[in-house]
């Protein structure tokens, strides 16, 4: 008997660990859209493509709403590599790459980081629990597909505007739809924020057609974008490093340190988390980890909240 409850209270200790190290409003559960009626034609405004709706969220032919706004996306890009598991990097991260908050924005990262991040990927060095989709996918493409995706993301710029740092209290209702995005409660109503950061959509139904044009507003708590600047610039009387000391004075990064001004709060509190659980491992999170280590989730949350602010 002794055993039994111990074993319980270990797995019971475990889960709720885990929770408190993966909040739920940065790690939202990913179900699969249901497939869209392909008889039913889709537009954006400014675009002259129409997309069925099936299309829309179709893993391995994605829309790409404005082809002559960006270069030629090679075919993993645009069209993925082998089924399943090989999803097109577009579906996540847009033509565009600016991606969507419960993926990553790409666009404009050194190549060779990001080549060095699908590798770590593939051998399980980056495990965090928003890591699944990568790790299937990093398993089943190429290396020449690996070079073409990052050599493409690495042209692109972040789109201006696109995402919105907002403080405040309280934040519209939400609840995480089929595909892992965060949506406005269909009955209305407001919640107070707490200790979260809660992106969503500019337009919804723009961005459920994976408008590239449309972005989102990042609602972080009243006071955090003062508390991270103290943080990223000053290290907070010794709780941190400055972020400049690596990531340059303008936080845009130097060879394979990557640029993170501007990007997304979600993303980036996501990085400083997994690096803090040990679970972004490598080179890069090694060097990291001493920066992390005394930070709390919600000096984290400040951190990503400034930062984003710094985009253009």
């Amino acid at each position: 008997m002794r055993l039994v409850f111990a074993l319980s209270f270990a797995v019971a200790f475990s889960a709720a660990a885990y929770a408190a190290d993966n909040p739920d409003w940065a790690y939202p559960p990913i179900k699969p859209p249901k497939p869209g009626d392909a008889s039913v034609i889709k537009t954006v405004p400014g675009s002259s493509q129409k997309f069925s709706a099936a299309q829309i969220d179709d893993a391995f032919n994605p829309p790409d709403w404005f082809p002559n706004e960006h270069p030629p996306m090679p075919q993993v890009v645009a069209h993925g590599g082998p089924k399943p598991a090989g999803r097109a990097c577009a579906l996540c991260h847009l033509p565009t790459g600016d991606g969507h908050p419960e993926s990553a924005n790409l666009a404009g990262l050194p190549a060779d980081y990001m080549r060095r991040q699908l590798g770590l990927f593939k051998s399980g060095q980056r495990a965090g629990a928003a890591a699944g989709a990568m790790i299937g996918i990093v398993q089943v493409i190429s290396d020449a597909d690996v070079q073409a995706a990052v050599d493409y993301f690495a042209k692109l710029k972040p789109r201006v505007g696109y995402g919105k740092v907002v403080e405040t209290d309280t934040v519209p209702k939400s609840f995480v739809a089929e595909g892992g995005m965060r949506l406005p409660a269909k009955d209305g109503g407001t919640e107070p924020l707490g200790d979260r950061i809660i992106p969503l959509p500019q337009d919804v139904a723009e961005v459920l057609l994976r408008d590239p044009h449309v972005g989102f507003v990042y609602y972080v708590p009243r006071g955090s974008v003062a508390e991270g600047k103290a943080l990223v610039t000053t290290g907070g009387n010794g709780k941190t490093v400055p972020c400049g000391v690596c990531h340059g004075p303008k936080l845009e990064g130097s060879g394979e340190i990557p640029p993170i001004a501007g990007r997304t709060a979600t993303y980036l509190f996501r990085q400083l988390n997994d690096i803090h659980a040990n679970t972004r491992k490598g080179p890069g999170g090694a060097m990291m980890r001493p920066v992390v280590a005394n930070l709390t989730q919600h000096d984290m949350i400040a951190i990503a909240a400034y930062v984003q602010s710094l985009a253009p």
